[in-house]
């Protein structure tokens, strides 16, 4: 039996450390009479930002913070600022927008062996930008195929911005259980298309294990049915070219594979520019316009947008546009040399700590997991030790996400130390369950999954909660 008030006990504690500012700073249920004075709130905030960086600058937390470094997102602000007010809907009053997206896109569909055929947009992020294709394909089956209950076919691995898209356009998502090697099982893949099948899916470096699906086979699997093909880069994308160049043994992973048709790609990973932009590419402009809105009957007039959101600050793609040519190949190519000596160290101090494995045969995202001890006592013992690692499940596990915070000196030593006696801690542990086990579907627990999501819905009520 699952204890559910133990889970219960870690959401209440989960749900009240969400509102840390409380007690220490004023709360605005409502406008100020009087507006506060501009010197006061930026004390404010200086002293919030500076507790907040505080955490992850010690290079501990895995992913979240893809940071190039505090000049080089002084210098990215500073764009900002000349752009922040600008809408990107009104093109004819800010045709820059046309040149920092245009370029953006174009850059980028370089990096991933894309022809002059090849085009995109740029959107919010990876959800959007693997919402859109799905949304295209779906478009394009329904007028080409007569298709009214469309499916696609992904990994089980796939982000969940996949079930996001499915969600919000009627699609059915057909997900296929990885094999032992935790990859996508092209034959399982193949047996599940059917007349409904509007796309298959596979990433380029998966979310919980950094692995590349064997892409070449799904994209001829593609090619034999006729079908769209999408490989989310949003997390290998800007990465893994590098790497590749760097000389490490990448299978093929974008557009030089025929059977792909789009991909997306975020920028505001290992691109290194602001938060709230990413690429989706297309094989051709034509499977683009699946993806585009307008209405032509309004009495506002003509209306029209290419990606989900109408008006759009153009200081996101300007500073996007800024951070990808004052880096360029010199300067990524350099911080991917940086991540992967990281990874190197973390991966050679692993293999001397027989408790433990990693998945697959990882590049920049090292997954651990375990058959001996409870992998999230593991991951209790980094918690109080100060390190943030991404909790996983089924199988039960954790990764590091490897940024350039953690290139700082001694991090990838500190961490294999923590590590191993972490483990140490897992042989002989407490006698209550493992605290992160009940965040991270609670160990080898079976927790009834009504209950995990009313605790999700609860906390997404309390970020709206002053």
């Amino acid at each position: 039996m699952t204890d559910h008030s133990s889970l219960k006990q870690t959401a209440e504690a989960a749900l009240a450390g969400m509102h840390p500012y409380r007690d220490r700073l004023p709360t605005f249920t409502r406008l100020p009479e009087i507006g506060r004075k501009r010197e006061e709130v930026l004390s404010e905030l200086r002293e919030i930002a500076g507790q907040e960086d505080a955490r992850w600058e010690t290079g501990q937390v895995s992913g979240s913070y893809y940071h190039a470094g505090k000049e080089h997102f002084a210098f990215l602000n500073e764009v900002f600022a000349l752009f922040s007010h600008v809408n990107l809907l009104q093109r004819d009053m800010c045709p820059s927008g046309t040149k920092f997206e245009a370029e953006i896109v174009s850059m980028t569909a370089r990096l991933l062996n894309g022809g002059p055929e090849v085009a995109g947009a740029v959107t919010s992020g990876g959800s959007e930008s693997i919402m859109l294709p799905m949304l295209a394909y779906r478009e394009r089956a329904k007028a080409e195929r007569g298709i009214t209950v469309p499916e696609m076919i992904v990994p089980s691995t796939a982000h969940p911005a996949f079930d996001k898209g499915a969600f919000y356009f009627g699609i059915r998502l057909i997900k296929i259980p990885v094999g032992p090697d935790l990859l996508a099982d092209v034959e399982a893949m193949k047996e599940a298309i059917t007349p409904n099948t509007i796309a298959l899916a596979a990433t380029a470096g998966n979310y919980p294990h950094g692995l590349i699906d064997p892409l070449e086979a799904i994209s001829e699997l593609a090619r034999e049915h006729g079908l769209g093909m999408h490989v989310d880069g949003c997390y290998g994308g800007f990465l893994l070219p590098w790497i590749e160049r760097l000389g490490y043994a990448i299978p093929p992973f974008d557009f030089r594979l025929p059977g792909v048709t789009s991909m997306s790609c975020d920028t505001h990973k290992w691109g290194y520019g602001p938060k709230g932009a990413s690429v989706v590419l297309y094989r051709s402009s034509e499977l683009r316009r699946w993806q585009y809105f307008a209405v032509t009957g309004w009495e506002g007039g003509l209306y029209a947008s290419p990606t989900i959101a109408g008006s759009r600050s153009a200081g996101i793609s300007a500073a996007t546009w800024a951070a990808m040519i004052t880096l360029g190949e010199e300067g990524y190519l350099d911080m991917a040399r940086k991540i992967m000596r990281v990874a190197e160290t973390i991966r050679s101090g692993v293999d001397g700590i027989p408790e433990l494995r990693i998945a697959g045969d990882p590049t920049f995202c090292l997954a651990f997991l375990s058959e001996s001890v409870d992998i999230f006592h593991v991951n209790d013992y980094l918690i109080a030790r100060g390190w943030r690692m991404n909790g996983l499940q089924r199988p039960p596990g954790f990764h590091f996400c490897i940024t350039r915070p953690q290139t700082e000196p001694g991090v990838a030593e500190r961490f294999v130390a923590d590590l191993r006696a972490a483990v140490a801690y897992a042989k002989t542990p407490p006698p209550h369950p493992p605290k992160s086990g009940a965040v991270y579907g609670g160990g080898q627990a079976s927790i009834d999954p009504a209950l995990i999501r009313e605790f999700i819905y609860r906390r997404l009520d309390e970020t709206y909660e002053p």
